[in-house]
């Protein structure tokens, strides 16, 4: 089967739709656009998709609701305008949703929250307590508190960085263009649609120049940049035109559309290499016999009743080693509560996490998406 052919079967979708889709080059909340594409991920949804929609537009909407032409120049200005804009933007997701009986979470973003251990998780937790109650998580940068400094950029690296968070099979990037041309297709007509590459491909970003819309702050050089950031987890990015007609259900089914930039490594191996090479371990947890055994062979998570003890210092999200009672190290992963908590559930069930620290964060110790065999 080949890489678009395995659409079908992916689980987990990211899905960002850009400004000028959502407004309609600036007209305001294209409604009917967005009642289509919803329409589109409510099918997904139904055929079991597990879906986050990363929707730009904030500034956009509100620059329409303030009757601005051009977008601020001023930071504040601009967070001013993305905080009327939010308003708008959130009750046209939930009430287009709620036509397919679909609840819908207003998720808002800082680059500090995805680079913070402690937040990363927090955030992956909610996103996955989401995802697993059926509800579609609507996630946009908080243009209200962030600085021009840590600003991701038109939602394209927020996009990746999600997909990373959630480890997204893919990452579809709505755009008003067809996808990536070998040159600018608007200034050069010998230039060719690249219809699939590696997202490692250095001469991507060449291909792609600059660029960025009136109303947006990316281009097509930061989805090609968004697609590398994406494929450290292992997922493919598939940049297409938002107004072709049903691109969604028709990407699911593997029809060639648009651009797919595609992971040299899978989600696993990708994810291992990660957790491997750029963080150091800051302790270890001993596991028990049976620990070991569910670990290395059924693949589950690291619950606290099959720690026996704890070595070394560490916070919440930092990465530990997983080790059995002769000191072999069976596994690596971030693990979910500190060495001073970890100490004091050890042994104990996940349902008495609770009764001993007086709160649970999560009922694993390492939950098996951040956990990866030695």
């Amino acid at each position: 089967m080949n890489k678009r052919g395995k659409l079908a079967q992916s689980k987990r979708w990211v899905v960002k739709i850009g400004s000028s889709l959502l407004t309609n080059d600036g007209r305001g909340l294209d409604e009917a656009a967005i009642a289509g594409w919803v329409d589109q991920l409510a099918a997904l949804h139904k055929e079991g998709v597990e879906l986050v929609l990363v929707s730009s537009g904030a500034v956009a909407a509100g620059m329409s609701r303030l009757g601005l032409k051009e977008r601020p120049r001023e930071l504040f200005q601009l967070q001013a305008t993305a905080a009327v804009g939010q308003m708008g933007l959130v009750q046209v997701w939930e009430s287009s949703f709620s036509r397919h009986g679909l609840h819908t979470a207003q998720v808002l973003l800082t680059h500090d929250d995805l680079s913070n251990r402690t937040r990363y998780l927090n955030a992956r937790s909610t996103l996955r307590g989401l995802v697993e109650w059926g509800v579609v998580p609507v996630i946009n940068e908080n243009d209200t508190v962030v600085t021009s400094e840590i600003c991701f950029g038109d939602n394209d690296t927020l996009g990746a960085l999600v997909a990373n968070l959630i480890v997204a099979d893919v990452l579809v990037i709505l755009t008003d263009q067809q996808g990536l041309f070998t040159k600018d297709p608007r200034k050069h007509v010998d230039a060719e649609f690249v219809s699939e590459a590696s997202a490692g491909d250095a001469s991507l970003e060449v291909m792609a120049g600059g660029g960025a819309g009136l109303l947006g702050r990316g281009g097509m050089l930061t989805k090609v940049r968004a697609a590398k950031v994406a494929a450290r987890s292992g997922a493919a990015t598939i940049i297409v035109s938002g107004r072709e007609p049903d691109v969604l259900r028709r990407l699911h089914q593997g029809e060639v559309l648009g651009t797919m930039l595609t992971s040299e490594q899978s989600p696993q191996a990708a994810r291992k290499q990660w957790l491997a090479g750029h963080l150091k371990a800051k302790g270890k947890l001993i596991l028990d016999a049976g620990a070991v055994r569910a670990v290395r062979e059924s693949g589950v998570s690291l619950l606290p009743v099959g720690v026996t003890a704890v070595e070394g210092e560490f916070s919440r999200g930092e990465m530990v080693l997983c080790v059995d009672a002769a000191g072999e190290v069976i596994a690596r992963g971030l693990v979910g509560y500190s060495a001073e908590e970890a100490r004091l559930i050890l042994g104990h069930s996940s349902r008495e996490i609770a009764e001993v620290l007086g709160y649970s964060a999560e009922p694993e110790l390492v939950h098996r998406d951040n956990l990866v065999l030695s």
